[in-house]
């Protein structure tokens, strides 16, 4: 089973009460295993819309993420979160397949047929 990832972008309204929620949702990341791959710090916007705060959480699988967010833990923080920060949380599920250049249509396939 793939790893899975949460992956999520905030705008943080209440520094102060934002600072009880991160206090909040260890519970639950430590219980299911969260590891921070990303936690807010610098960032470029390449394309889009962006947020002030990004963090990227890997978890052992995608029945593990989706557990911690369904968790009466991480719905306690979740409760602390609503009002002061608006967000989008996306769970993806990781990918183990070809990279390139062993891609099918990447640029180095192109170049050796020609």
């Amino acid at each position: 089973m793939p790893k899975g990832y949460w992956v999520a972008r905030l705008d943080v309204k209440d520094a102060d009460k934002y600072k009880e929620y991160v206090k909040a949702n260890a519970v639950a990341f430590a219980k299911y295993g969260a590891k921070f791959l990303t936690r807010g710090g610098p960032f470029i916007t390449l394309e889009g819309k962006n947020r002030s705060r990004n963090v990227i959480l890997e978890f052992e699988s995608v029945d593990k993420a989706l557990a911690c967010y369904n968790s009466p833990e991480y719905q306690e923080a979740l409760a602390i979160r609503w009002g002061i920060a608006e967000s989008d949380i996306y769970l993806m599920a990781g990918y183990d397949g070809p990279q390139p250049p062993d891609q099918p249509g990447d640029l180095a396939s192109v170049r050796k047929a020609e």
